[in-house]
């Protein structure tokens, strides 16, 4: 490989795994390369409100930010994940996300670091997952939506030796209730629960515990252990009626410091000292909230508000659906009409009508998507995220053309 990088002018070699480079004349020592270790501890006190970290956001729907986070925000949020994701000593983790992902890094990896239990990193291939969980008999797994939806649809899922996972646990974003109603089919030995947050706090905000997984099917439950969570409305006002759609919000140590040199959206995240999520959800009378779409995925069409998780919901229905995405695309007449792209699963076939028609059976006509595309993959972040703005950017032309 070192002949087809002939613009790397340094190469680095640690002899901390043993044995020596066979071209050991392109590399530099690491001891060389960093030069005099320090007798001792540098002098610095480490505050707790001091910046710890700088993660960028997904940019699932604009450019990524870099959120800065404090010593305070991580602790705080680390023990919180501890206590109510129990996790102990005993527990041994699969990891199959990148690390450069919040929720694999501070909420699973370094927090069980923390208890002392074990850590497995792996690359995310789902033969892989179900084989390093069996092999190394893991006891914890998280991952997306995406990722458990692959693993259940493997075709070597029931050969493998699932019986060691206690605790089975996703986030990053929305899961359809029937492949979480299949999840608690086929892990019957498994504790399910739901994270829900972003990259700005830290990133965990509300936990639906495993006790409840069952109780309230598809919500993402209470705020965690240090935060505060409510609803607002576009005037900033708390909504406390249950069933009314708002703005998910969020207050706590977990908060960031401030966006990377982005002081003006800062502002506009945190204004009224609450942390602004993007994400529309619904509190029920006991105040367990439920994600109902991004806010910028909501759906205007013919001046009715659609929110793309109920349209997609219905449509997992059909079993023969690997997975779907429900986007807005820009339609002459509806403004915006509602569009389905469905991944079928291997082997199936499906007709646009069956998909239409089971809508049109459980839904209000407005929400019945106008069109409805097939294809063999959705387009995803490397952390499992569906790509919405660019299914979006994909499709503008379906009703113009």
């Amino acid at each position: 490989m070192l002949d087809e990088l002939p613009t790397v002018k340094t190469l680095i070699w640690s002899d901390q795994g043993g044995g020596q480079p066979s071209v050991s004349g392109r590399f530099l020592d690491f001891d060389q390369w960093y030069g005099e270790y320090p007798e001792s501890e540098p002098e610095v006190i480490l505050h707790i409100e001091d910046p710890c970290q700088m993660t960028y956001t997904s940019g699932t729907e604009s450019l990524p930010k870099g959120v800065i986070i404090s010593n305070q925000a991580l602790m705080a949020q680390y023990m919180g994940a501890i206590i109510d994701g129990g996790y102990d000593e005993h527990d041994i983790s699969v990891n199959a996300l990148p690390i450069y992902h919040c929720a694999q890094r501070d909420v699973f990896m370094n927090p069980l670091f923390w208890v002392g239990g074990t850590n497995i990193l792996i690359m995310p291939d789902i033969g892989q997952i179900l084989k390093n969980i069996a092999d190394y008999r893991a006891t914890m797994f998280f991952a997306p939506p995406t990722v458990w939806i692959g693993m259940l649809r493997h075709p070597d899922f029931d050969k493998f030796d699932l019986s060691c996972l206690k605790k089975c646990y996703y986030g990053a974003s929305i899961m359809p209730v029937e492949v979480l109603k299949e999840m608690i089919e086929r892990l019957p030995g498994c504790k399910i629960y739901n994270y829900y947050g972003q990259t700005e706090l830290a990133p965990y905000h509300t936990v639906l515990k495993a006790e409840d997984a069952l109780r309230k099917l598809g919500s993402a439950g209470m705020g965690g252990l240090n935060m505060e969570t409510r609803l607002e409305d576009d005037d900033g006002n708390e909504i406390t009626e249950p069933g009314v759609p708002g703005e998910i919000c969020g207050r706590g140590p977990h908060a960031l410091m401030m966006y990377f040199k982005e002081p003006e959206k800062t502002e506009e995240a945190m204004r009224g000292g609450w942390f602004h999520s993007g994400d529309i959800g619904v509190m029920d009378e006991d105040r367990y909230i439920s994600v109902v779409d991004r806010k910028k995925d909501m759906i205007k069409t013919g001046g009715e508000n659609v929110a793309t998780r109920e349209v997609e919901e219905v449509i997992y229905k059909d079993s023969r659906v690997e997975e779907v995405a429900v986007v807005g695309v820009y339609h002459p007449k509806w403004v915006e009409a509602v569009t389905a792209i469905v991944v079928p699963r291997a082997g199936e076939t499906i007709a646009e009508e069956e998909i239409l028609e089971l809508c049109r059976r459980e839904l209000a006509p407005f929400k019945v998507p106008k069109k409805v595309v097939f294809v063999e993959a959705l387009p995803k972040s490397p952390t499992g995220k569906i790509l919405k703005r660019d299914l979006r950017a994909t499709y503008k032309g379906l009703f113009t053309a």
